[in-house]
């Protein structure tokens, strides 16, 4: 009896981490389904862009209502070439596609220089009226872009007078200045040790020489979160680049970047379905391989600037 009694705790235990372990694999069995289920459907737009986009006129409309509109025509590769072929040379979406990126590319070293010594001097140095603006920098975040559209075209069109060619600076100053980007600089560079900071001044360092220096390269994945965002956000802007750049003339380089194109394409007459959906191919894969390369910093930005919200 007293060795029975002995085992009843140990068995009591086994039973209990059997049933946690049964539990813990029916839960993350229960999560992996679901998680692969919202995946599959999220995808679904995708898969049906990407088939389309491979199809002509009537096989898309054989395929239309049917489970083959999710697969791509592979008997017939023409349309696709044709298609992809067409959005490049006769629609000529590789000149928007070219503005985008120096849009993007000039708007990255800007808001990752601006927004990061922004963010740096509130994280880093105590003034006056410190605990004041870093109120407005979080109460702005919340006010919606689109209250700010029509002062923001009267500053650039009657301020500034930025007109003709000039238009491209009224897309690339508004988005220099980013007050969610200034907040997460500020909350990543609070989280560097001041050891840093203190060492490069006892050498003579100054505050620009050791923003540059060291601070910066101590921030890659705020950096490439920040970098991301503005590529995203300048990739597929519209409305704004749509108000304030002028409309080409025939022949001249076009001012629009891609997504106009995409608006533009949408509208010509006698377009297949099948080459507006290699438009949108071509807009979504370089989001798509942007965000895998800078996936891996990104958590870790955000990880790191959340330690201190």
């Amino acid at each position: 009896m007293e060795n029975v009694a002995m085992q009843s705790p140990k068995t009591g235990e086994k039973k209990l981490k059997r049933l946690t372990k049964g539990k813990k694999i029916v839960l993350s069995t229960i999560y992996y389904v679901c998680g692969t289920l919202l995946a599959v459907l999220f995808l679904f737009p995708l898969v049906y862009m990407l088939s389309t986009s491979t199809k002509s006129e009537s096989s898309y409309a054989s395929d239309a209502g049917t489970l083959m509109m999710f697969l791509p025509d592979f008997q017939n590769l023409k349309s696709a070439a044709d298609n992809y072929g067409k959005v490049f040379t006769e629609y000529g979406i590789w000149r928007y596609a070219v503005n985008s990126f120096i849009y993007a590319a000039v708007i990255i070293v800007l808001n990752v220089i601006v927004n990061g010594l922004a963010g740096y001097v509130m994280a880093k140095f105590d003034f006056p009226g410190k605990g004041f603006f870093s109120f407005v920098i979080l109460f702005l975040i919340v006010v919606p872009v689109e209250t700010s559209i029509i002062p923001l075209y009267s500053i650039v069109k009657i301020l500034l007078r930025l007109k003709g060619t000039m238009s491209v600076l009224a897309v690339i100053l508004p988005s220099t200045i980013s007050v969610f980007n200034i907040f997460l600089f500020m909350q990543f560079f609070e989280s560097i040790p001041k050891e840093y900071e203190e060492a490069a001044r006892i050498d003579g360092a100054g505050s620009l020489l050791i923003f540059f220096s060291i601070i910066l390269p101590l921030s890659k994945p705020i950096v490439a979160t920040v970098a991301t965002f503005c590529f995203i956000g300048t990739w597929n802007d519209y409305l704004w680049p749509t108000m304030v750049l002028p409309y080409a003339e025939n022949g001249a380089w076009p001012l629009y970047p891609i997504q106009s194109a995409i608006t533009s394409i949408q509208s010509i007459q006698g377009i297949t379905t099948g080459e507006i959906m290699a438009a949108l191919i071509v807009t979504s894969v370089p989001i798509f391989i942007v965000y895998v390369v800078a996936q891996k910093y990104i958590m870790q930005g955000f990880g790191t600037a959340g330690l201190k919200m």
